[in-house]
């Protein structure tokens, strides 16, 4: 059984936060979806492969990852009890046996030693409270060779969501939602921090390519604004706030994103990551 140093961002997901993921997964896979192709190629999972997903969630791009193996096996861990259980009961819904879900701390979880031939991220690596320690237990993970694929957020200046909260300046007290470099949402920005971090860990073949994808946020502008509004960093400032600046913080948040509104309605924001891969 995994022992779990990651403490705080263990109490955060196995809360409201792990809760509001589970119960919003088709939301959050339209928001992040565009990254999951990009991320499995460069895992280059083949037919028999065994695939390793750290931080996945709900499971969706374990569910991939299996389904690219057919004759392989693809293992998703992460800290949120919620996610997971939401996790396994798409896996069985959906039919892809051969994807398989655990609880733990990827900095101490006990993986066999080269019992995986890919390890993969989308948006799962950003918290470790030690990432080379995190990073050093999942290249034991993997075999020799073996391909390690991640996406994180880049800059945040880059990332539509960081902007629209950032419009709120003046209503809310809306500060830092992370700095490269720092523990944190945008922890491995910074390309110098993560090629020391991966290299440190045992980590060769470093490269980090940006990479850009629109999600939908929205069935229009008021619809994008409640959901922001309701993640973990909007309902930490709202839950502050009385009900005359909780007003206006959602008519403000409204008003940024109409001009992100398509034709349909629907609210698409840019996110930019680094697509992070390297070599055991």
């Amino acid at each position: 059984m995994t022992v779990i140093v990651n403490t705080e961002q263990d109490q955060a997901w196995n809360g409201p936060e792990g809760a509001h993921w589970a119960r919003h997964q088709d939301r959050w896979n339209a928001v992040n979806g565009g990254f999951d192709t990009p991320l499995l190629d460069a895992a280059g999972i083949g037919e028999a492969h065994r695939t390793l997903d750290i931080g996945c969630g709900a499971g969706r791009t374990t569910r991939l990852a299996a389904l690219r193996a057919p004759h392989g096996h693809a293992h998703g861990l992460d800290l949120s009890a919620p996610m997971l259980a939401e996790a396994r009961a798409r896996a069985t819904a959906e039919g892809v046996g051969n994807a398989a879900f655990t609880r733990g701390d990827a900095q101490t979880h006990p993986f066999d030693d080269g019992a995986y031939d890919a390890a993969i991220s989308r948006y799962g690596a950003m918290f470790f409270t030690d990432p080379e320690a995190a990073f050093t237990n999942i290249g034991r993970a993997l075999r020799p060779g073996g391909r390690l694929a991640l996406v994180c957020p880049s800059d945040p200046a880059l990332n539509g969501w960081v902007t629209a909260m950032a419009s709120l300046r003046g209503i809310l007290p809306v500060g830092d939602f992370g700095r490269p470099g720092l523990p944190g949402m945008f922890s491995l920005a910074a390309p110098d921090r993560v090629r020391a971090v991966l290299a440190a860990a045992g980590f060769t073949r470093i490269a980090l390519d940006e990479t850009r994808a629109y999600g939908t946020w929205g069935r229009d502008a008021a619809d994008a604004a409640d959901f922001l509004l309701a993640t973990g960093p909007g309902r930490h400032l709202m839950e502050r706030a009385d009900a005359a600046t909780r007003t206006r913080a959602r008519a403000a948040l409204t008003d940024h994103l109409r001009p992100h509104e398509a034709p349909d309605g629907r609210v698409r924001l840019l996110s930019t990551a680094w697509l992070v891969t390297a070599v055991r």
